[in-house]
């Protein structure tokens, strides 16, 4: 048991050995979800079909046109997310409770019964006062939350699914390595392709389910965060 548990807490320390004096390295694209969409999927053709335009007119639905719809709509499809997340909350509570109860019970007589009992009891104790309870209890609670959070990031995404109701599945992943660190971000979510906009382009508060993550990992990171054997501790002591 002893060198299993040395063993748990060494593994994580030599990977981290393994990557001494390298920079982060970057996550792999082939084998993602993206990559597959894209792909298994061909590339549309942009090209005008030869010949002129049909009654000598210069609208033409191709996707190469000037006024061909670029925005994205199948599988494989790539288009942009722009996060502009400004949110702030306040919120302020406060709970106060009171209470108070008193309960007599006593058999001044039944039969003789109490005066015989009396008799028995020690001086000062009757039955005609058997049980007195009283209570008391009081709770006062308060409670605030102040949050401010901004981000402002724009990412490309590729169209990894297209659901039997028409709404697209986009999945998109973004790294960017500065030295010894490295910044990714990664954004997830279902979209109509109606608020796809004519850009090419949808804002985050139009995602589904939208799930974005933005950190990083590197030197820096590693120093911010505190070490293994002590977040062990601090997990497992109870004190």
């Amino acid at each position: 048991m002893k060198f299993l548990l040395l063993g748990l807490l060494v593994l994580p320390a030599c990977s981290k050995l393994a990557e001494t004096g390298k920079a982060p390295a970057f996550s792999p694209v082939e084998g993602s979800y993206q990559h597959h969409a894209m792909y298994s999927t061909p590339m549309p053709e942009f090209a005008e079909p030869d010949g002129p335009t049909e009654a000598s007119s210069l609208w033409s639905a191709q996707s190469g046109s000037l006024f061909g719809d670029r925005r994205a709509g199948k599988r494989g499809d790539i288009l942009t997310v722009v996060i502009q997340i400004d949110d702030k909350a306040e919120i302020s509570n406060s709970t106060g409770r009171s209470r108070s109860g008193s309960k007599q019970m006593g058999v001044p007589s039944l039969f003789g019964i109490p005066q015989r009992l009396d008799e028995k009891l020690p001086v000062g104790a009757s039955m005609a006062e058997a049980v007195a309870i009283s209570s008391d209890s009081k709770f006062a609670g308060q409670g605030s939350v102040q949050r401010n959070e901004k981000l402002t990031l724009r990412v490309a995404a590729t169209v990894v699914e297209q659901l039997p109701n028409g709404v697209l599945r986009i999945e998109g992943q973004q790294e960017v390595r500065v030295n010894f660190e490295l910044r990714e971000l990664i954004v997830t979510g279902y979209v109509r392709p109606a608020d796809i906009s004519r850009q090419n382009e949808i804002t985050y508060d139009r995602i589904a389910g939208a799930r974005i993550a933005y950190g990083g990992r590197g030197q820096i990171t590693d120093v911010q965060q505190p070490a293994y054997g002590q977040q062990i501790a601090d997990t497992v002591l109870p004190f």
